[in-house]
C-alpha cells in the first residue's frame, strides 16, 4: 500500500474565458492569483493558478482558459464537485456575497454531519463551500475577504461514477480509509491530513458519460513531499498494472498521471519547488512566466493572450 500520498495538491479544470475566470476566483472567492502561465501543449493558452499567499499544496485550483470552448456535459466519469474549506459560522457570510455577485445555484445543505454550500462557477463548474473547525492553514486576506470568512484551500473533491469499487479500492491502495457511505455517497480519507484530505464518491450506475467542456474538471493531482516520494508512488502503481506517464516537469512540481478504473485522470505531483522560484512571495501571479520551450515565443504571446487585471 502507498503511504506517501498527503492529500491533494491542486484540482485542474477548464474555463471559456480567462478574464471571466480570472475575476471569479480573485474578486468573487478572494483567492490570490499565484501564478499567470501558459498550458504546456496549448501556449496560446492560459494555465492560470490561483490559491493561497504562496499557493500551498491542497490550496491551489488552476485552469485551462480555452476561448470559446463548449460547456461540459456533466454526468460519470467525472470530478462533478470541487470543495472549499471556510470557518465555522461563515456560510451566510458567503450565501449573502455570492448572490450579491450574482452567482447561481447557491443552495444550502449537510453533509455527512458538516454545513456546506453549493453554487456554481461562470462555466457551470459545481463548487461548494463546508465549513471546518481548527483548520490551521492561513488564508489570503488581500482579496476582500477577512481571515473570520475567507477560504482556506480544499475541503475535498466529489467524483461522479457509475461503480465506484474499483476507483475505492484504488484510493484504498493510495493509503485512503473508507469512513462511511450516506445516500449513495462513500467518503474516503488519507489519515494524518489536517487539511485537503476528502475524498468523496457519488455512485450513480444510470446517469449518462460525462462530456469534458468548459466548467470540467481536467485532473486531480495528489501531493507527495518530494519526488522521491513520487518515484515510489509511481513504481508501486505500474506494479500493481496501471499505466503511469513519466515524470514531467511542470516548473512548479514534478507530475506524474494515469486514469482511473472510474475514468478520472489522476495526477501526483511534489510539493517541490513551488510557486517562489521564478517571482518573489510579494508579486507572484503579476507576469507571464513561460515554461523554457516556450520562451521563444514570448513577443507572440504577449500579443495574443488576453490581458488580465
Amino acid at each position: 500500500m502507498i503511504d506517501q500520498i498527503k492529500g491533494l495538491h491542486h484540482v485542474t479544470s477548464m474555463a471559456a474565458n480567462a478574464r471571466v475566470n480570472n475575476a471569479f476566483f480573485t474578486d468573487v472567492l478572494g483567492l490570490r492569483r499565484i501564478k499567470k502561465t501558459v498550458n504546456f501543449d496549448a501556449p496560446d493558452v492560459y494555465h492560470l493558478y490561483y490559491g493561497d499567499e504562496i499557493g500551498t499544496p491542497g490550496t491551489v485550483m488552476t485552469y485551462f482558459p480555452f476561448p470559446h470552448i463548449a460547456r461540459g456535459r456533466p454526468g460519470t466519469g467525472e470530478v462533478g464537485t470541487t470543495v472549499f474549506a471556510v470557518p465555522q459560522g461563515s456560510l451566510p457570510y458567503w450565501a449573502d456575497r455570492l448572490t450579491k455577485k450574482g452567482v447561481t445555484g447557491v443552495t444550502p445543505s449537510e453533509t455527512f454531519g458538516e454545513k456546506r454550500l453549493s453554487f456554481n462557477g461562470p462555466d457551470g463548474d459545481g463548487f461548494a463551500l463546508v465549513e471546518t473547525v481548527d483548520d490551521p492553514r492561513t488564508p489570503w486576506t488581500e482579496g476582500g475577504i477577512s481571515a473570520d470568512h475567507a477560504i482556506r484551500g480544499f475541503h475535498s473533491v466529489a467524483m461522479r461514477l457509475r461503480d465506484a469499487g474499483a476507483t475505492s479500492e484504488l484510493l484504498g491502495f493510495m493509503g485512503y480509509d473508507t469512513l462511511e457511505t450516506r445516500d449513495g455517497v462513500t467518503r474516503l480519507l488519507v489519515p494524518g491530513a489536517s487539511a485537503a484530505g476528502v475524498i468523496d464518491i457519488e455512485t450513480l450506475p444510470d446517469a449518462p458519460g460525462s462530456r469534458q467542456g468548459a466548467g470540467s474538471v481536467h485532473h486531480v493531482a495528489f501531493a507527495v513531499d518530494n519526488r522521491a516520494a513520487q518515484l515510489e508512488v509511481r513504481k508501486a502503481l505500474m506494479d500493481t498494472g496501471y499505466q503511469v506517464t513519466p515524470v514531467i516537469d511542470r516548473d512548479y512540481f514534478w507530475a506524474i498521471y494515469f486514469r482511473t478504473p472510474g475514468g478520472v485522470l489522476f495526477e501526483v505531483a511534489t510539493n517541490e519547488p513551488g510557486f517562489e522560484r521564478d517571482e518573489e512571495r510579494a508579486h507572484l501571479g503579476e507576469a507571464l512566466k513561460l515554461p523554457q520551450q516556450h520562451k521563444h515565443l514570448r513577443p507572440i504571446l504577449e500579443q495574443q493572450l488576453e490581458k488580465l487585471d
